[in-house]
C-alpha cells in the first residue's frame, strides 16, 4: 500500500508491480442542483477528480445510488445515471456496475479505479518552501448551490456553475504531469483553506485573497448572507490556523472557507516552473487557473492578505 489514509490524501494507491499502481476513491452526495441529469454529471466529475489529483488515469467506475423509489419517478433515477455515464464517457471510461438502495433522499456517486506509475504519484503533503500555489477552477459552488435551494440564482449564474462543476480535471492533470509539481490536491468539501491546510504538514502558506477566482454570482450571494452550513463549519474548524490581514474583505473571508463540489486542483509548483505551468493551463482556455499565493516556512499556518 503506497498511499493509505494516514495523510488525508485524495485516493488510495496500491502497487501491483514496479511500473503499476492501482489508484481508487469513492465519493457521493445529495443533489446540489434541481436537474437530475446535471446532478449525475456533477457527481461523476467530482468523483473522478480524486484520481486526477493523484496524477492518475481512471480505468473504470462503479456507481453508488440511493433513491426514493416510491416517491419519485424511476425516470429521474435514469437521468441521474445517464449524467454520470456521459461524464465518465468524456473521461474515457465506462461505469461497469454498482449498487443501489431505497433511500428517502437521492444520493449518487462513483467508486473510481485508475492506474498511476508509482514514480509519478502526486501527494498532497509534499510542497516545498517558496512553491507557488496555483488553483485551476474558481470557487463558490457551495454558496451557489445554497442560492439555488433558496431560489436566488439566475439562469446564467447556474449555467456557469454547472459548466465549471462538470468540467473534468483531466487537462489540469495532464499539465501537472507534463510540467511537474511538488504537491497537489483537489478542492472539495473542506473548502480552499481547509484543503490547503491538509498540504501543510511541514510548511505554511500565504494567500492573496484578491487573486482567488470566484464563480459568477458568488460574491453577490455571499453579500446577501447566502452561506451554507458546510462553509460555516469549515470556518469554525479551521479558523485557528488562519490569520487574516485587517484589510481582507469580510465577505471574501467566508468565501475562502466555502465547501466546494467538483472544484479544481490546488497545486504547489516550483517557482522556476510557475510561469510555464500557468501558460500551459490557460492556453486555449484549458482551465480557469490563477496563481493565488505561495508556500512559507510557518508550519501549519495560513496567512491571508
Amino acid at each position: 500500500m503506497l498511499v493509505g489514509f494516514e495523510n488525508s490524501d485524495d485516493a488510495a494507491v496500491y502497487q501491483l508491480d514496479p511500473q503499476t499502481g492501482i489508484v481508487a476513491s469513492v465519493d457521493m452526495f445529495t443533489p446540489i442542483v434541481d436537474d437530475p441529469y446535471d446532478f449525475g454529471r456533477i457527481a461523476a466529475a467530482n468523483a473522478l477528480s480524486d484520481i486526477y489529483a493523484m496524477g492518475g488515469r481512471p480505468l473504470f467506475a462503479l456507481s453508488v445510488i440511493g433513491f426514493p423509489v416510491n416517491e419519485l419517478p424511476i425516470e429521474v433515477m435514469g437521468k441521474i445515471l445517464q449524467g454520470g455515464s456521459d461524464i465518465s464517457a468524456k473521461a474515457g471510461i465506462s461505469i461497469v456496475g454498482g449498487h443501489s438502495i431505497d433511500d428517502r433522499e437521492p444520493k449518487f456517486g462513483l467508486c473510481v479505479v485508475g492506474h498511476v506509475s508509482p514514480k509519478n504519484i502526486i501527494r498532497n503533503n509534499s510542497p516545498q518552501l517558496d512553491d507557488c500555489l496555483i488553483l485551476t477552477k474558481p470557487i463558490g459552488s457551495g454558496i451557489i448551490a445554497t442560492g439555488i435551494k433558496r431560489d436566488l440564482v439566475t439562469q446564467d449564474v447556474m449555467t456557469a456553475a454547472v459548466d465549471c462543476m462538470t468540467t473534468l480535471n483531466r487537462d489540469a492533470c495532464d499539465v501537472m504531469l507534463e510540467v511537474g509539481v511538488s504537491a497537489a490536491t483537489d478542492v472539495t468539501g473542506f473548502g480552499l483553506l481547509g484543503h490547503l491546510h491538509e498540504m501543510l504538514s511541514e510548511h505554511g502558506a500565504f494567500i492573496d485573497s484578491k487573486t482567488v477566482p470566484l464563480l459568477k454570482g458568488t460574491y453577490e450571494l455571499a453579500r446577501q448572507g447566502v452561506i451554507p452550513g458546510g462553509t460555516k463549519r469549515n470556518q469554525e474548524q479551521t479558523q485557528d490556523f488562519v490569520t487574516f490581514d485587517s484589510g481582507v474583505d469580510p465577505i471574501m473571508k467566508s468565501i475562502l472557507f466555502d465547501a466546494q463540489t467538483s472544484g479544481g486542483l490546488l497545486m504547489a509548483v516550483p517557482q522556476n516552473k510557475a510561469s510555464m505551468m500557468m501558460d500551459a493551463l490557460t492556453s486555449d482556455d484549458r482551465t480557469q487557473s490563477a496563481m493565488i499565493g505561495h508556500i512559507t516556512d510557518i508550519v501549519g499556518h495560513i496567512h491571508v492578505s
